[in-house]
Formats: C-alpha cells, structure tokens, sequence
C-alpha cells in the first residue's frame, strides 16, 4: 500500500545524498524504488535570479511550451510554493499550478504565528513521545530561519501565560524554560516570569482578581499570505514557472508503465485546458490532499483529517501593542490565543474537528465562545463587546491521520510523504512554520524517486522576495524621498521589504500638502491606490485577491474592505481590460466573499428586520426626538436627502455615496430609507454592546449636537466678558 510506503520527518535520503549535502562528492549514489542504482550530479551553485518578475501570461506560455518539466507541484498554498522553491534552486526544471490564487487556502488563515509547539511539547514529554519532540526540535529551527528569511514579514513576538493558581507557576515555569532549552542557539529571547504588578503594567487590560503572576515566552509572527506570496515570487524569480487560477482536471498516465507524467489544466480565467508533462508531480494541496491521490487511485484510503481553527479581529485596544496572550487549557480543551496583529487584536482557537475540506463559515456560536474566553482574561473595566468582531474567518489544518482515526486532538502537525505505485509524491500534514523542511523532504524524495538531475537542498538562509536589501529604517527613505505619511511608508516596508520602492514610484500624487503621494483606499487603514497596481504585477487577477492577501482588508475590517471594493475594481478593470459586466461580477463575488467567509455575514445578523427592541421608555423616547430631527415631514422614516439637509444646516458636506453606504448598514428591508423601527433596534443593539462603530448612530448624535448648540440663544448661553 501507498501509505505503508510513507516516510515521516526528515529521514528520507540514503549515504550518497548525505556525502553531497557535506561537499564530499559531486555525485551521489541510491537505489529508486525499483532496485535500480542510480547516479545524481549535485548541482554546483542556486541558478540565478531575475530581475524581471515574468507576467502570469508568460508563465502560462512557460507552461505549454517547456516541454517536460522535471518537477510539477500541485498546489499555491506554503508547502506548494515551497516545493517549487527548492526544486527551482536546485536548478530543476519546475513547474507550480494553483487552481484558485496563492495563499488562497489555509496558509492565509492561520493564527499568524511562527512557532515551536509549546503544548506539542509538553505532550512529548507527559507520554514520553520522541517523535512528537522532534517535532517541535525541528519547527523550532525553521522558526530562526523564516525570521531570518523575511526579516520585513515576521518579527519576534512575546507572549504572554497569566497564571492564576500558585501551583501553575513552578509547572508553567519549567515547560517554557524546556520550550527554550529545546530552541537552543535557535531561542529568540529567553523567558522570563512577571509578577502580578509588571504582568498587569505590561498587560493593563487582563482581569488582576486572583492573578498571581505571568510567564513571558518568546514566539515569531508573520504577515502569512504576504509570506506565501513571497515564497511563490522567489520560486518564479528562480525560474520556476508559477500560474494561478490553474486547475488541475485529471492526471495524464503513460500507457506503458501507468507512471503518472503530468496533467491535464484549465486556465480558469480564459477556460482554455492544455497539458503539462513532469518527469515527477507532487500533490501538495492541503486540505484536498486526498482528492488528488483519489485522482490517481479511487481505492487509496484517506490520510488527511481536517481540524478547524476560528479566529476573530479585534480593535487593537483589546491588547498591548507588543504582548500576546496564550491560555493552553481552556474550559473545553482547546488552546485560545489573544495576540497583536497590524495593529489589530486576533484572538482564536485551534483543533476542532470537521467533516469538510472547504473552509467553513464562522458561526455565531464560534464567536461567542471566543468571545467568552476573552472575557476570562479581561479586566471588568474593558466591556468586550459582540460588536467589536471586526471580522471573522475558519481555516482547515490539514493533519496527518489513520483513516478510522477522529481525536484530531491528540495529533502532532508533523509531515508525511507518501509516494504512491504510480509515482505521484504527496506531502501532508505539517503546519506553516515547516515548509521549508517540508519541501527540502519532499524534493529529496522525489530526487530519490524519479532519479531526477539535482543537488541538495539549497533554501537554508534563501532570502525571500523584498528581504535582499530591507532595514528596519528603510521607511524613513520612503517618507524622505517620496514623501509619503510615515504610517504608510511603514506599513510599504513591512509589506514589501526592499520592493515598497517600486510601490511608491507608481504611488499617486495626493493633491494635498502632505501627504505629496500615496492616496489611501480607506481612511482608517494605510493601504494605498498603488498597491492594487502592484498586486495586479503580483499575479492578482480579482478583487478577492487584493482585499484579502495581496493587502489584509478584508482580515482586519470587513466593513473597510466591502467599503473599499468599489475603488480597487475600478483600478483593477483598468489594469486588467475588464468589462462593465466584469467589473459587476467581481464586487458581487467580493462581496459575496466578505459576507460568507470574512463574517460579515453574522455581523450583520446583529441587527436584523426580526431584532428585539429592549430600551427603557426614556431612552426610546430619547431617541425618537433624534430621529425626528433629521425627519421633520414625519414620514416616519429617513432617506438620504434628509441627512443631507441636516448636514447642510451644520455645515458638514459628505458625498452621496458615503451616505447610501452609511444608510444601507442600518436599511435592514433594502427599501432605501430607514424607518424609526429599524433606528430604534440600532440602538438597542447598540446598548447591548452587539453592534459598534455604526457611523449613522456617530453622524446623528453628533448632528443633534450641532444643532442643540446652534439653537442656545447668546444672552442665555452663559455670556462671557
């Protein structure tokens, strides 16, 4: 059997491979699979770099007239374009097809941490288990390396354990100095113990009753869809031909030997399908791992147990700047973290099981759970309110299972490479933090395999896309020499590295005395114009692909995204030629996309036609007399030109289409008014702490202010000298 064939962690390469990782011959020497002695020619140095980033349209040309391609990786996710890499700095002939964008799966919904595994860690040492330790061994030396890779992507973060028993101290304690022992020359900062006093001025919003003290840990973070990408960009840079919106349709078999060879595509942008020949494909997709295997062998028994993890954003008051918090024995059993993200708070939860591979849609019931675990942890003079999701999403892990197993639980996140009769290679399991050792394991095997021409692995201390020539000043240049806002030229450099340059070049000139350039897609965001034209050079070919991993809209604020979306598709049908009925498609598709998968969707369930209105007399009838302002013909209901005329008397001008947007948050029926019923169920809803930030509730209090003060009469306001 296939499976009986896999290979787990990193022992997959005989004596001869060992001899050309250390330089001791030019040649290494191993039996394939079928007996044969085979002779490897190591590869002598990483082929070049371009320069010229190639277009999609010329990746696609690369792909139907190469000829054969010695690798074929199936799947745009971490590992898939990290296989792509290694393949290509090895300087084989590569080839990568992606059916949706890069990133588009679960290497963009991730927790955003690079990490060892402390709980993995601790579960290898309660049940004695050397495999899941070397795991964590392993996961902690890739953590130094993509720290080291993408130094503009991911920094070290600290992380926080509030310990609220006295007995958890010594306990807690000797895990995470284990954790650091482990890490070894690779440990970022030591750890450290706080006391309840510089725990709580370290954390000034946790819940102080009982606390004892804290334990400060060190982990990384990173950007993982820009990180994705990166990977995917270095890989095409280093020749390696990369498309997405390619899918695979089935996989092409020689007659002879029913050796798998290839495969048949479709271009899902122009519908066009061709095939691509490989001397070697590997499946690395994830989630759908097992519907390619299936795709070579209808018989073959899953290996691939999915495991949801929910994750909701936060205004970045919830949570220290720089401070993350990490409860690893919730009331259920699950880890929740509570970490700084661009300046936003992420808080989630990791390995729930599930029974689908396409990622699911966050339920309120996932939200409230959450929700109640952070109030564990926060003080009762910080209200967390349900209206504070910003935005909410589910990623499928991917974990390694036997088929009749269902404790997703009780499984480590370590790889498998399986190689099926046929010869197709999968990788599964793992978690982002390897990829690197991922794809370095499932080359080797696949080097191994096909006794395909190529060297060792080449990726250690590789820098990524924009890493070559990034400092942590490299903003100061771009505030100096383009003049742009200092946030934005912040947020170019951590985005970009070296690359924000040739974003501020095609940046606008805003009009205004400062900023000179750079004009912002969202006020309260420093996401600029220049980056969708950037994007767009960065393979993105839908608005999708730019509110949600080519920027982080819709991940931070669903709202700012679905408010941005008109915007990025003008730009975007002008890069890319695109229709009016084009343009129609994709913001119904965005935006069918923030509603279901970015939980605008139960945000918006907050306030529905059917919400129950629990306010006090007076305050109801506080309220009508400031809807009644803004409808003086007591129609019994408010369009957009009574808000104007409103405004027009206080002297505030807001364009039209702002106000529709500000409208249509609170027209629950669509009717294109809102009625006093549906002002008045705003409000209790936001009583009730279920919806905030609602910019009519802001823009009609503050009117009926103006107003109230216009209307005091000067002899009577108190006077003055």
């Amino acid at each position: 059997m296939a499976f009986q064939k896999a290979v787990k962690g990193t022992a997959l390469i005989g004596g001869g491979a060992i001899a050309t990782v250390f330089g001791l011959s030019q040649f290494s020497q191993h039996r394939n699979k079928h007996g044969a002695l085979v002779q490897v020619q190591a590869a002598e140095a990483v082929p070049a770099r371009k320069e010229q980033l190639p277009t999609r349209e010329q990746q696609l040309l690369a792909l139907q007239s190469s000829g054969e391609f010695d690798v074929l990786v199936i799947g745009g996710g971490a590992t898939g374009c990290g296989c792509a890499l290694d393949a290509a700095t090895r300087g084989l002939k590569t080839a990568l097809l992606e059916r949706d964008d890069f990133s588009s799966g679960t290497s963009s919904r991730s927790t955003k941490l690079i990490h060892g595994g402390v709980r993995y860690l601790q579960k290898a040492i309660m049940k004695l288990d050397f495999e899941q330790y070397r795991m964590v061994k392993e996961a902690l030396e890739e953590r130094a390396h993509l720290l080291q890779s993408a130094p503009h992507l991911s920094d070290a973060l600290p992380i926080m354990l509030p310990i609220y028993k006295w007995w958890q101290l010594p306990y807690y304690w000797i895990g995470i100095k284990l954790y650091d022992l482990v890490a070894g020359s690779q440990c970022l900062k030591s750890s450290y113990v706080l006391t309840k006093s510089r725990a709580l001025e370290l954390f000034p919003m946790l819940r102080r009753d009982k606390l004892v003290g804290a334990i400060v840990y060190y982990d990384g973070q990173h950007n993982d869809a820009r990180m994705n990408l990166a990977i995917a960009l270095t890989a095409a840079r280093y020749g390696a031909a990369t498309a997405n919106y390619t899918e695979v349709r089935h996989l092409l078999k020689r007659s002879d030997t029913g050796r798998v060879c290839g495969v048949r595509c479709r271009d899902v942008l122009t519908g066009k399908e061709f095939d691509v020949r490989a001397k070697c494909v590997i499946n690395a997709t994830g989630p759908f791992t097992d519907s390619v295997r299936k795709m070579d062998d209808q018989e073959v028994p899953n290996i691939c147990q999915p495991s949801a993890g929910v994750h909701i954003v936060m205004p970045g008051y919830y949570s220290p700047d720089n401070m993350g918090l990490l409860d690893p024995d919730t009331s259920d059993g699950r880890v929740i973290f509570f970490l700084p993200w661009e300046k936003m708070t992420i808080a989630g939860t990791t390995d729930s099981p599930t029974d689908v591979t396409a990622h699911p849609i966050p339920t309120e019931e996932d939200i409230n759970f959450i929700l109640c675990e952070v109030r564990n942890y926060l003080g009762p003079d910080v209200e967390v309110r349900r209206g504070d999701v910003l935005a909410a999403w589910s990623g499928i892990r991917p974990l390694v299972t036997n088929p009749d197993s269902k404790d997703t639980q009780s499984l480590s996140r370590n790889h498998v490479v399986t190689i099926s009769d046929s010869g197709l290679v999968t990788i599964a399991g793992g978690k982002w933090t390897t990829y690197r050792a991922m794809a370095r394991d499932t080359i080797d095997a696949a080097v191994r395999e096909h006794s395909l021409q190529a060297g060792s692995c080449q990726t250690k201390g590789l820098q990524l896309e924009g890493a070559k020539d990034w400092t942590p000043t490299l903003y100061i240049r771009l505030v100096q020499d383009y003049g742009l806002e200092s946030e934005v030229a912040q947020h170019l450099a951590s985005t970009y590295g070296d690359k924000a340059f040739e974003v501020a070049k095609i940046a606008q000139v805003t009009g205004k005395r400062w900023p000179i350039v750079g004009k912002r897609l969202v006020s309260e965001f420093p996401y600029i114009e220049a980056e969708v034209v950037y994007g767009v050079k960065e393979y993105a070919r839908t608005a999708v692909d730019i509110i949600s991993r080519r920027t982080r809209l819709a991940f931070l604020n669903v709202q700012a995204a679905d408010e941005a979306l008109p915007r990025i598709v003008d730009i975007m049908a002008k890069e890319l030629n695109w229709s009016e009925q084009r343009k129609k498609e994709e913001l119904e598709t965005a935006k069918t996309f923030l509603y279901y998968e970015m939980g605008y969707k139960v945000k918006t369930d907050q306030l529905t036609d059917s919400s129950e209105i629990s306010l006090v007399p007076s305050d109801i009838e506080r309220y009508k007399k400031r809807f009644r302002m803004f409808d003086k013909d007591k129609k019994g209901f408010i369009t957009i030109l009574d808000v104007q005329r409103v405004l027009q008397s206080i002297s505030v001008q807001m364009d039209e289409n702002t106000l529709h947007e500000i409208l249509n948050e609170v027209d629950l029926n669509k009717n294109g008014q809102v009625e006093l019923n549906e002002f008045l169920q705003l409000m209790s809803a936001i009583q009730k702490g279920r919806v905030s930030g609602s910019r009519l509730a802001v823009l009609m209090k503050s009117a009926e202010e103006n107003l109230r003060r216009q209307a005091i009469p000067v002899d009577r306001s108190g006077g003055g000298l």
